[in-house]
């Protein structure tokens, strides 16, 4: 018996080990194309994407062919077959949920959706400065046509937007994700109807008033306010791209941002914003790189990391105290200024803002709703790609009040579709609401943060969120994982109850 035993324990540690280095060549490889990607916004010239796009296209493919290796689906039957510890089903878990949806994709429509995504970018960016849609609508519609293909393979009894959502989120249904996102608007929409006829007048342009700020300084600046948080150089670095994003591995975290001469708060939010992405990314544990153990859980746990430092933090009151003498330093323009009008001129709620990116942290979630709505319907066949810019503008003017008088102020200020990124917007409002539930049980477990974010440190909360979030990686799933650090299970009700109490404050709302 126990020489059968010892015989089945090699078998398993084999097949275990076995998978381990199967995988680990398709993370390596997905981390290559990450890096090429980041070239491709960041550094490469103009003339550069028929190469690259051929380059990142025969990578994807080759990712797709390892992750679908005939070792890879013998390794996890003859796992599930057996016993496993904690660590090890995590691990066959996840590889199984890629392996299974990848299983199902012809490696010629990965391909195909790559290339396709190489092409659009320089394409919408194109768009983008010309105010084009009509030159990036074959790219869209053919992402549309693409991803659609893509879901049925994977499963063609499903509605095809809620198959794309689970490449961003598989742990939550949408409906699940849906429900959260309802109980956002439905407290959110009065509330900002009542912000917008309250008498209070904020600081709104604090900064705007004061002239220009050079790019060069505002980039000295953000690299200041990364230095402040703790960002680590030797792992890192900050540049500039059309839309600020955040890339790599825990060894290699890089941020991006972008300037507006004549408001600096835009790029230092969205510095802090990406900080929270890379924060997360260096967080993971280095002994488990290229392992599931190794890798973000999902996009909504990524963004509840981005939209905690950005906003909990980048927006509070005690930042904004302990942060402005840094401001000051690299604009004296701004000497005059105190915390306090500096911090309401970081959340003010806009009347008339387009940007997603630049949004407030509550008509933001508007912003949210009306790419949901729009991608959704395309994806269901219920939207021609032709009528987005038309649907687009009377989303905006229905849901904010306000109408674009451009498709580069409109429907071409995102990013996402460029890649065909259909199912990603949602979890921006699922992670703002898990970063205020992450926030109040570190500060129910720390005591007030005030004091230390004033005070420029960080350590205490880097380390609990290291601790609770960022160690563990994919090893548990989102609701398991945010009821583990918080002792509850994922809701709004922390996010709203933030919001009500921040901006009922600055706005002096009857409703509070």
């Amino acid at each position: 018996m126990t020489g059968k035993s010892d015989a089945g324990d090699r078998a398993q540690s084999d097949a275990y080990e076995t998978l381990l280095e199967e995988y680990r060549r398709v993370s390596n490889v997905r981390e290559a194309t990450g890096v090429l990607r980041w070239d491709q916004q960041v550094t490469m010239p103009e003339g550069g994407t028929p190469a690259r796009s051929q380059q990142i296209s025969t990578l994807s493919s080759l990712s797709h062919e390892l992750l679908t290796d005939d070792a890879v689906g013998d390794a996890l039957d003859d796992l599930e077959a057996g016993d496993l510890i904690d660590e090890q089903a995590a691990v066959v878990r996840e590889i199984r949920r890629q392996y299974d949806r990848a299983v199902a994709v012809p490696s010629e429509l990965v391909e195909e959706i790559s290339t396709t995504a190489s092409e659009a970018l320089p394409v919408w960016e194109e768009a983008k400065a010309e105010d084009d849609f009509e030159t990036f609508a074959p790219y869209l519609r053919k992402h549309v046509e693409l991803k659609r293909e893509y879901a049925e393979h994977i499963d063609p009894d499903r509605d095809p937007y809620e198959v794309l959502f689970e490449d961003f989120e598989p742990c939550l249904s949408l409906d699940r994700a849906e429900s959260i996102l309802a109980s956002i608007r439905e407290v959110l929409v009065p509330m900002i109807d009542e912000i917008r006829n309250s008498d209070v007048d904020l600081a709104t342009d604090a900064f705007t008033a004061l002239g220009t700020y050079p790019e060069a300084e505002q980039e000295a600046l953000c690299r200041d306010v990364l230095t402040t948080l703790g960002y680590p150089w030797e792992r890192g670095r900050l540049d500039t791209a059309s839309h600020p994003f955040s890339s790599g591995t825990t060894f290699d975290a890089r941020v991006t941002t972008r300037f507006d001469e004549s408001d600096p708060l835009g790029s230092l939010t969205s510095t802090i914003h990406e900080f929270g992405h890379a924060t997360y990314t260096h967080g993971l544990p280095d002994e488990q790189y290229g392992t599931p153990l190794g890798e973000d859980r999902d996009l909504s746990v990524h963004e509840s990391q981005s939209r905690l430092w950005e906003n909990h933090v980048g927006r509070s009151r005690a930042f904004w105290n302990g942060f402005l003498p840094t401001v000051q330093e690299h604009f004296p323009k701004t000497a005059d200024l105190s915390p306090e009008t500096a911090y309401e001129a970081a959340n003010q709620v806009y009347e008339d803002n387009l940007i997603r990116v630049e949004a407030d942290e509550l008509t933001y979630h508007l912003h949210i709703v009306i790419r949901f709505e729009i991608e959704r319907a395309l994806i269901r066949g219920e939207l021609d790609v032709d009528d987005v810019p038309q649907v687009w503008n009377d989303k905006y003017e229905e849901y904010l009040g306000i109408r674009p008088e451009t498709d580069s102020e409109g429907c071409l200020q995102d990013i996402h579709w460029s890649h065909g990124n259909f199912g990603y917007f949602p979890t921006y409002s699922l992670g703002s609401a898990m970063a205020a539930q992450l926030y109040a049980a570190a500060e129910d477990e720390l005591g007030p943060l005030d004091d230390d974010i004033e005070a420029g440190e960080f350590d205490a909360l880097h380390e609990w969120l290291t601790e609770n979030v960022h160690r563990h990686g994919a090893r548990y799933e989102t609701n398991e994982l945010v009821e583990r650090a918080t002792g509850s299970a994922f809701t709004a009700d922390a996010f709203l109850d933030y919001v009500t109490e921040k901006y009922g404050a600055l706005y002096d709302l009857d409703s509070v």
